[in-house]
C-alpha cells in the first residue's frame, strides 16, 4: 500500500478540533482516509482491529478522557507492531513536561493547535508534507 493510500488516524476528543482537521484535510485535498478515535483506548482498539492495514501516521492529542495521549504512547511504543508508526502530537498543551515526555516516547513532532483556521491549515499541510516525503522503513 502506498503512502497516498494509507489511513491517517486522528486521536482527538474535541468535536470542534475534529471538524477543523477534517476541513483542513479537505482544503488541502489530502486523499488519505481519515479514521477517528476519541481517546487512547479507542485508538488502541483501532490499531488492534486494523493491524493488517496500519495507519501511515497518527495525529495525537494529549489531553483526552479515559486514556490520554502520553498513556497511549507508552503502550504503542513498546509494541513492535506499532512502534514505527510516526506520531505527531497536535495539542493545546504548551507544557514543557508534555513535550519532554512525548519526545522521550519517540514522537515525530509536537505542534500546538493554532486558533486561526488558516494557521491550522498550515500546520496540517506541514504534517502532510513531512509524512508524504519521509521514507518509512516499511515502505
Amino acid at each position: 500500500m502506498s503512502i497516498e493510500e494509507k489511513p491517517i488516524l486522528l486521536v482527538e476528543d474535541d468535536e470542534i478540533d475534529i471538524m477543523t482537521v477534517k476541513r483542513a484535510v479537505k482544503t488541502l485535498k489530502v486523499t488519505n482516509p481519515l479514521h477517528l478515535a476519541a481517546n487512547g483506548e479507542e485508538a488502541l482498539e483501532y490499531l488492534e482491529e486494523n493491524a493488517h492495514t496500519l495507519p501511515g501516521i497518527i495525529i495525537l492529542d494529549i489531553n483526552m478522557p479515559r486514556m490520554n495521549g502520553i498513556e497511549f504512547l507508552n503502550i504503542i511504543k513498546k509494541d513492535p507492531r506499532f512502534l514505527r508508526i510516526p506520531v505527531i502530537v497536535l495539542t493545546t498543551s504548551k507544557e514543557h513536561q508534555d513535550r519532554y515526555e512525548t519526545f522521550n516516547l519517540n514522537v515525530a513532532g509536537y505542534m500546538v493547535k493554532p486558533v486561526i483556521f488558516e494557521e491550522f491549515v498550515k500546520v496540517i499541510d506541514l504534517i502532510h508534507k513531512y509524512w508524504s516525503t519521509s521514507r518509512h522503513p516499511d515502505t
